[in-house]
Protein backbone atom coordinates (compact mmCIF):
# COMPACT_ATOMS: atom_id res chain seq x y z
CA UNK A 1 0.00 0.00 0.00
CA UNK A 2 1.36 3.34 -0.50
CA UNK A 3 -0.41 6.93 0.77
CA UNK A 4 0.61 9.87 -1.04
CA UNK A 5 -1.32 13.50 0.45
CA UNK A 6 -1.11 16.47 -1.70
CA UNK A 7 -1.49 19.42 0.21
CA UNK A 8 -1.61 23.09 -0.55
CA UNK A 9 -3.88 26.40 -1.55
CA UNK A 10 -6.66 26.21 -3.45
CA UNK A 11 -5.57 26.81 -7.20
CA UNK A 12 -2.51 24.99 -6.92
CA UNK A 13 -3.33 22.22 -8.81
CA UNK A 14 -3.97 19.39 -5.94
CA UNK A 15 -6.91 17.73 -8.51
CA UNK A 16 -4.92 17.72 -11.57
CA UNK A 17 -1.78 15.78 -9.63
CA UNK A 18 -4.35 13.32 -7.64
CA UNK A 19 -5.31 12.34 -11.36
CA UNK A 20 -1.90 12.03 -12.42
CA UNK A 21 -0.79 9.92 -9.51
CA UNK A 22 -4.38 7.67 -10.01
CA UNK A 23 -3.78 6.99 -13.38
CA UNK A 24 -0.23 6.48 -12.79
CA UNK A 25 -1.12 3.87 -10.07
CA UNK A 26 -4.22 2.41 -11.78
CA UNK A 27 -2.10 2.01 -14.76
CA UNK A 28 0.21 -0.30 -12.86
CA UNK A 29 -2.42 -2.28 -11.67
CA UNK A 30 -3.53 -1.30 -8.12
CA UNK A 31 -6.81 -0.13 -6.80
CA UNK A 32 -6.57 3.09 -6.40
CA UNK A 33 -8.81 5.33 -4.27
CA UNK A 34 -8.47 9.42 -4.44
CA UNK A 35 -10.29 11.89 -2.31
CA UNK A 36 -12.05 15.06 -3.03
CA UNK A 37 -10.15 17.99 -2.66
CA UNK A 38 -10.55 19.38 0.94
CA UNK A 39 -10.71 22.57 2.02
CA UNK A 40 -11.54 26.05 0.90
CA UNK A 41 -10.55 25.70 -2.83
CA UNK A 42 -12.04 28.49 -4.31
CA UNK A 43 -11.10 30.99 -2.25
CA UNK A 44 -7.19 30.36 -1.56
CA UNK A 45 -7.43 28.59 1.42
CA UNK A 46 -6.12 24.97 3.00
CA UNK A 47 -6.61 22.19 0.62
CA UNK A 48 -5.62 18.56 0.91
CA UNK A 49 -5.87 15.23 -1.60
CA UNK A 50 -5.53 11.84 -0.64
CA UNK A 51 -3.97 9.18 -2.29
CA UNK A 52 -3.81 5.54 -1.57
CA UNK A 53 -2.78 2.57 -4.18
CA UNK A 54 -2.51 -0.92 -3.16
CA UNK A 55 -4.38 -4.43 -3.58
CA UNK A 56 -7.99 -3.77 -1.78
CA UNK A 57 -7.75 -0.36 -0.48
CA UNK A 58 -10.90 0.76 1.28
CA UNK A 59 -10.69 4.05 1.88
CA UNK A 60 -9.25 7.21 0.45
CA UNK A 61 -8.58 8.43 4.04
CA UNK A 62 -4.87 8.88 5.23
CA UNK A 63 -4.53 9.15 9.35
CA UNK A 64 -1.75 10.90 10.57
CA UNK A 65 1.79 8.94 10.97
CA UNK A 66 0.49 6.81 7.69
CA UNK A 67 1.67 9.11 4.81
CA UNK A 68 4.68 7.49 3.00
CA UNK A 69 4.99 10.94 0.83
CA UNK A 70 3.45 14.83 1.13
CA UNK A 71 3.58 16.85 -1.91
CA UNK A 72 3.50 20.15 -0.14
CA UNK A 73 2.25 22.62 -3.05
CA UNK A 74 2.98 25.87 -0.54
CA UNK A 75 5.60 25.37 2.00
CA UNK A 76 3.54 26.34 5.24
CA UNK A 77 0.62 23.89 4.44
CA UNK A 78 3.72 21.29 4.08
CA UNK A 79 4.21 21.92 7.83
CA UNK A 80 0.87 22.39 8.64
CA UNK A 81 0.65 18.25 7.47
CA UNK A 82 3.79 16.72 8.55
CA UNK A 83 3.10 15.13 11.15
CA UNK A 84 0.61 13.07 8.74
CA UNK A 85 4.10 11.89 7.30
CA UNK A 86 5.01 8.15 8.91
CA UNK A 87 8.64 7.85 10.77
CA UNK A 88 11.45 7.86 7.93
CA UNK A 89 8.11 9.02 4.95
CA UNK A 90 9.44 11.38 2.34
CA UNK A 91 8.39 15.50 2.25
CA UNK A 92 8.49 17.22 -1.06
CA UNK A 93 7.31 20.48 -0.82
CA UNK A 94 7.39 24.09 -2.81
CA UNK A 95 9.58 26.99 -1.25
CA UNK A 96 6.27 29.46 -1.84
CA UNK A 97 5.08 31.20 0.50
CA UNK A 98 0.97 32.39 0.05
CA UNK A 99 0.33 34.17 2.74
CA UNK A 100 -3.05 32.93 4.65
CA UNK A 101 -5.40 35.46 5.64
CA UNK A 102 -4.69 35.87 8.91
CA UNK A 103 -0.85 36.87 8.04
CA UNK A 104 -2.76 39.34 5.40
CA UNK A 105 -4.72 40.64 8.28
CA UNK A 106 -1.88 41.50 10.24
CA UNK A 107 -3.38 38.80 13.15
CA UNK A 108 -0.28 36.38 12.73
CA UNK A 109 2.90 36.50 10.93
CA UNK A 110 4.34 33.63 8.67
CA UNK A 111 6.87 31.20 9.97
CA UNK A 112 10.06 32.64 8.56
CA UNK A 113 11.81 29.48 10.08
CA UNK A 114 9.82 26.28 8.38
CA UNK A 115 12.91 24.55 7.37
CA UNK A 116 14.30 24.40 10.98
CA UNK A 117 10.48 23.05 12.49
CA UNK A 118 10.48 20.69 9.68
CA UNK A 119 14.01 19.22 11.39
CA UNK A 120 11.89 17.98 14.15
CA UNK A 121 10.10 14.88 11.99
CA UNK A 122 12.03 11.78 11.59
CA UNK A 123 11.32 12.34 7.61
CA UNK A 124 13.43 13.19 4.20
CA UNK A 125 13.10 16.29 3.21
CA UNK A 126 13.24 18.09 -0.41
CA UNK A 127 12.80 21.46 -0.71
CA UNK A 128 12.46 22.74 -4.45
CA UNK A 129 11.66 26.05 -5.90
CA UNK A 130 8.55 24.37 -8.21
CA UNK A 131 7.54 28.20 -8.75
CA UNK A 132 10.62 29.25 -10.27
CA UNK A 133 11.45 26.02 -12.24
CA UNK A 134 7.65 25.86 -13.39
CA UNK A 135 8.00 29.45 -14.81
CA UNK A 136 11.41 28.79 -17.08
CA UNK A 137 9.81 25.44 -18.01
CA UNK A 138 6.79 27.63 -19.52
CA UNK A 139 4.40 28.35 -16.85
CA UNK A 140 4.14 28.90 -12.95
CA UNK A 141 1.00 26.89 -13.08
CA UNK A 142 3.25 23.88 -13.38
CA UNK A 143 4.61 23.70 -10.31
CA UNK A 144 2.40 20.58 -9.35
CA UNK A 145 3.83 18.95 -12.38
CA UNK A 146 7.59 19.95 -11.21
CA UNK A 147 6.70 18.40 -7.58
CA UNK A 148 5.27 15.17 -9.41
CA UNK A 149 8.98 15.20 -11.33
CA UNK A 150 10.80 15.59 -8.44
CA UNK A 151 8.45 12.59 -6.44
CA UNK A 152 9.03 10.22 -9.73
CA UNK A 153 12.97 10.35 -9.27
CA UNK A 154 12.53 7.58 -5.72
CA UNK A 155 9.45 6.49 -6.83
CA UNK A 156 10.70 3.09 -8.17
CA UNK A 157 8.30 3.60 -11.42
CA UNK A 158 9.69 3.95 -14.40
CA UNK A 159 9.46 7.15 -16.18
CA UNK A 160 7.33 5.93 -19.41
CA UNK A 161 4.87 5.27 -16.40
CA UNK A 162 4.75 8.55 -15.39
CA UNK A 163 4.52 10.25 -19.42
CA UNK A 164 1.70 7.98 -19.77
CA UNK A 165 0.12 9.11 -16.87
CA UNK A 166 0.81 12.72 -17.84
CA UNK A 167 -0.58 12.07 -21.42
CA UNK A 168 -4.06 10.93 -20.06
CA UNK A 169 -4.95 13.15 -17.96
CA UNK A 170 -3.09 16.66 -19.20
CA UNK A 171 -5.72 18.48 -21.54
CA UNK A 172 -3.61 18.07 -24.86
CA UNK A 173 -2.93 21.38 -25.30
CA UNK A 174 -1.03 21.60 -22.03
CA UNK A 175 0.68 18.59 -22.66
CA UNK A 176 3.85 19.36 -23.75
CA UNK A 177 4.72 22.31 -21.25
CA UNK A 178 3.65 19.44 -18.30
CA UNK A 179 6.25 17.38 -20.11
CA UNK A 180 8.86 19.78 -19.69
CA UNK A 181 7.87 20.90 -16.16
CA UNK A 182 7.77 17.43 -15.14
CA UNK A 183 11.30 16.76 -16.84
CA UNK A 184 12.81 19.83 -15.01
CA UNK A 185 11.15 18.34 -11.42
CA UNK A 186 12.84 15.47 -11.84
CA UNK A 187 16.35 16.98 -12.63
CA UNK A 188 16.24 18.80 -9.69
CA UNK A 189 15.71 16.02 -7.71
CA UNK A 190 18.46 14.10 -8.95
CA UNK A 191 21.30 16.82 -8.17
Amino acid sequence: MYNIMIVGVGGQGSLLASRILGALYTNRGFDVKVSEVHGMSQRGGSVVTYVRAGENIASPIIAPGDADLILGFEQLEALRWAHYLKPGGSLIYSTQEIKPMPVLTGAMEYPADIPVKLEEYNIKKLAVDALTIATRAGSPKAANVVLLGAASVHSGTDISDWETALRETVPPKFLELNLRAFKAGRECAAD
